[in-house]
């Protein structure tokens, strides 16, 4: 049976719109990949800029408030001269990235795969497995 044809009411009403609203979050552009650089324990804010290509100052400020706000990471500051500020991973957070670290290998083994299925079908054949 497919996933989306199982009749599951643990997935109806408020827990599907709680379930879509948590996805949105961490599966946001640059979520994951702060999360995962997070994983290795407390990281500077210089760290995540260095680590996540692409991401300016302004959206690694958004994106790190929105995850402190939902609980995911925490942020410390240690009073030094200069300031120091860390980030790490909640105990949620930890538990969330584990998913991640698990969606994420599948992703990089099955890369290729879904690449070719893109091609095959963007020039109209059927996606491998797949019968006319």
């Amino acid at each position: 049976m497919r996933p989306d044809t199982e009749s599951d009411d643990s997935l109806s009403g408020g827990a599907a719109c709680a379930l879509s609203e948590v996805v949105e979050q961490v599966s946001g552009k640059w979520s994951i990949g702060i999360l995962l650089a997070a994983a290795h324990g407390p990281v500077r804010f210089t760290h995540f800029e260095r680590k996540i290509r692409g991401i300016s100052r302004r959206m690694l400020t958004r994106t790190l408030r929105s995850l402190e706000r939902d609980g995911l990471l925490v942020r410390t500051v240690h009073p030094t001269v200069p300031v120091t500020v860390e980030y790490s991973l909640s105990p949620i957070g930890i538990e969330l990235c584990s998913s991640l670290v698990v969606l994420t290998r599948w992703a990089e083994r099955h890369h290729d795969t879904i690449a070719e299925a893109r091609r095959a079908y963007d020039e109209g054949g059927a996606a491998p497995g797949e019968t006319a």
